[in-house]
């Protein structure tokens, strides 16, 4: 069987070589590809633990290629990080409201994006992580059902398709019940460091979040200037 890899989509050969080199120095095994043409082609052979993905692209762009993976149970779930030369903040948000988990500006530092890598790397295992906050393996609030061993949601048995960063979201408000959960802790305990004071892919999330709840969505509160918590009427 071939090794869990990271898979970087890059039409500059030379990005693709120098995230190759020093990912490989810290062990992790990597493919790059050129396109998103071959991207699709290669997650179709083996599915990767985490994409590094060029917003532009020759034949099939990015962001069509984050939708074609968000789409699909089978690969909705792999992280992604984008990467764009453009400044414009329409294709960052875009991104993420379409399941992106990340995203850097060209040129980049390289240690920081190996940082990042390794930060989201370490929170999407796909077992649920011991919490002293709450013990319970599920959450159940009429016919709402969140397992937290499987990474599943549910609405009155209809599996509900969240991105692994959505359903940390809730989780984590899940967990903290009734309690105001700052978009700086939010981005610390979801994201895992510092986010150079872009706050705003929380509220994206969140607004996704509530979106894909339905008539739960509402139980998320924003409470302005500070943050959200959910408040489950019970």
């Amino acid at each position: 069987m071939e090794k869990d890899y990271i898979l970087i989509v890059d039409d500059e050969v030379h990005i693709c070589e120098l995230l190759q080199f020093n990912l490989e120095k810290e062990g992790y095994t990597v493919k790059t590809v050129q396109s998103g043409k071959d991207a699709l082609t290669q997650i179709k052979k083996q599915k990767p633990i985490l994409i590094v993905l060029d917003l532009m692209m020759p034949e099939i762009d990015g962001l069509t290629v984050v939708k074609l993976l968000k789409r699909e149970e089978k690969t909705s779930e792999i992280p992604i990080i984008l990467l764009t030369a453009k400044s414009e903040e329409f294709d960052k948000v875009l991104g993420l409201e379409l399941g992106a988990d990340d995203y850097m500006t060209k040129p980049f530092g390289v240690r920081e994006l190996v940082a990042r890598i390794k930060a989201l790397l370490r929170r999407t295992s796909y077992t649920a992580e011991k919490t002293s906050e709450k013990s319970e393996a599920y959450f159940r609030f009429n016919d709402l059902y969140v397992d937290f061993e499987n990474y599943s949601t549910y609405i009155k048995e209809e599996k509900i398709a969240l991105t692994l960063k959505e359903f940390e979201l809730l989780r984590c408000l899940i967990l903290n019940e009734n309690k105001v959960l700052t978009r700086d802790y939010l981005l610390d305990k979801i994201w895992g460091y510092e986010y150079f004071g872009e706050t705003r892919t929380v509220d994206v999330h969140i607004r996704h979040l509530r979106t894909k709840l339905k008539e739960y969505g509402d139980m998320i509160e924003t409470v302005r200037g500070v943050g959200y918590r959910i408040n489950i009427k019970r």
